[in-house]
């Protein structure tokens, strides 16, 4: 198989996981999760950051990688401050699957999981 018909193929794929994606979807919009509350003043943290305006037009992949990761947390610092509610040291915090999933991802990636 030649690169291009390999592309064509990942095409294709990336459509089924896309579709596999939307039942995830109506299925498990949220997890509810416990964090500790040094993970969690962080992420609101990095919600409240004012970070300047940039041109992303020279960004490499790992860049971009960065910057997605850093958008994530930020998005879960905003679930925090909307709906988190504290449990003596612990906020208690309905995410969206896929701000759970890329926070998941990301421990696996460091080897911060046992299922990675």
């Amino acid at each position: 198989m030649v690169d291009q018909e390999r592309y064509a193929l990942y095409r294709e794929e990336s459509k089924l996981l896309a579709a596999i994606g939307a039942h995830v979807d109506a299925q498990v919009g949220s997890v509810t999760v416990r964090l500790p509350r040094a993970v969690a003043e962080a992420a609101v943290a990095a919600w409240e950051r004012d970070d300047p305006d940039g041109d992303f037009d020279e960004e490499t992949h790992e860049q971009y990688a960065l910057r997605t990761q850093a958008g994530d947390l930020a998005l879960i610092g905003l679930a925090i401050s909307d709906d988190g509610h504290w449990e003596g040291e612990e906020v208690v915090v309905d995410l969206h699957v896929h701000s759970a999933g890329a926070a998941w991802l990301q421990a696996a990636e460091l080897g911060l999981t046992g299922r990675s």
